[in-house]
């Protein structure tokens, strides 16, 4: 369960299933009570407040619970798995699964339906570009944010991937900071570093 005590407008939006200029609006107009980051543009929601908001407006609240952005993480490398994964869950904004092979990957995507995949193409079995196209090839799966990871690859099959559907491609090794920042980036939330 997500136990954050407070919310970004974003985040809100996302839970109470409403665009975030309608969060900012109802924030901004004193229906939605929250503070502002002291010395930034920032607007925070109180968790409770969050509840009583959407109690007021009829908004299902079980959504509060399953707050949590799910990622999936495909690769074969355990230890950088286990690095990713580790600092994901630390961050309480995600929900995480793994895999190690594109044929896995392909049903998890489907099962899952995460907000965003970590692929590394070069799997064992088919390669992360033919991820992005079975992702791609779904218009219901759209939504699905692409970060693809790789050691060994060139500037020409960046833009290929780019074109099967990969967001955003980082080069091995990487800094997990800069992957989690993409990470926030791409789903539009905020970064650990400037929350």
């Amino acid at each position: 369960m997500s136990t954050k005590s407070v919310f970004t407008t974003g985040e809100a939006a996302k839970i109470c299933k409403v665009s975030q200029q309608t969060i900012i609006r109802c924030f901004d107009s004193g229906q939605l009570k929250g503070f502002r980051v002291p010395g930034s543009r920032f607007r925070r929601i109180p968790r409770d407040q969050l509840i009583a908001f959407m109690r007021d407006n009829g908004i299902p609240t079980d959504a509060l619970e399953s707050g949590r952005r799910k990622i999936l993480i495909v690769d074969d490398d355990e230890e950088l798995v286990e690095l990713i994964r580790d600092v994901l869950q630390r961050d309480g904004r995600f929900e995480i699964r793994t895999v190690n092979n594109g044929f896995g990957a392909g049903i998890m995507v489907k099962e899952y339906r995460p907000d965003l995949i970590v692929l590394d193409i070069m799997l064992p079995d088919i390669n992360g570009k033919e991820v992005c196209q079975v992702v791609r090839a779904d218009a219901s799966m759209d939504e699905i944010r692409i970060i693809c990871i790789s050691g060994m690859v060139e500037e020409d099959k960046i833009q290929e991937l780019k074109a099967a559907g990969a967001d955003d491609f980082l080069h091995k090794p990487f800094e997990i900071e800069a992957l989690v920042d993409r990470i926030c980036q791409l789903l539009d939330i905020e970064s650990p570093a400037s929350a």
